[in-house]
């Protein structure tokens, strides 16, 4: 049993939640409280695997010691349930990645500032990312990525042996999925893609 203190995700209040037409920035960070990823996007909406996030071909996205503009479009999506954040791409997307999920802890949610009548809200995702990846490639085929990252900063950064135990249960559950194109992996994500096309780009 992971202690309480090692939750992957913390229960939102229900006004930190992203709501459609939301903007949404993911910040991610490291155990150590390094600083990672910040990647702008667009709430779509919800359903029974999570919260979806549009996220735009040309979009300046940044971690330190690298800021580039996005080449194609994705979909985010946050889990219900689950340590993990999972970016969806498609076949416009020049590079091999089709999904692509971070093994992440301390999922939460932070409101930045109330929607007024005209204006929308704008929410930042957190996350700590453990390192760890579940890929789907278009040329490799479903992978974990990064095994060497995380052997070095479970030591480097101390991770509990309680949450290397449950990031590790977690990535083979997740590989799982992604090979057996179950849940969230069913394709789900091509229509929140559409979509996301249809109403932001």
């Amino acid at each position: 049993m992971i202690p309480e203190t090692l939750a992957p995700a913390v229960a939102p209040l229900p006004s930190d939640l992203p709501r459609p037409g939301d903007l949404v920035v993911a910040r991610n960070r490291k155990w150590d409280g390094g600083a990672h990823w910040v990647v702008p996007g667009v709430h779509l909406g919800e359903d029974r695997h999570g919260w979806w996030i549009y996220q735009g071909r040309g979009e300046f996205i940044s971690r330190p010691g690298m800021a580039l503009h996005t080449l194609t479009d994705a979909v985010l999506l946050v889990p219900r349930q689950g340590a993990y954040a999972a970016t969806f791409y498609d076949d416009e997307n020049p590079g091999e990645f089709r999904v692509y999920v971070d093994l992440a802890w301390d999922l939460s949610w932070h409101r930045i500032r109330d929607p007024s009548a005209n204006a929308s809200g704008a929410v930042e995702f957190h996350m700590v990312d453990m390192d760890l990846d579940v890929i789907q490639s278009s040329s490799r085929g479903v992978f974990v990525d990064d095994e060497d990252e995380f052997e070095e900063h479970r030591v480097s950064m101390h991770y509990p042996q309680a949450l290397v135990d449950a990031v590790r249960q977690e990535c083979a559950r997740i590989l799982a999925a992604v090979r057996d194109a179950t849940g969230p992996f069913d394709g789900t994500a091509d229509q929140w893609m559409a979509r996301g096309r249809k109403e932001i780009r």
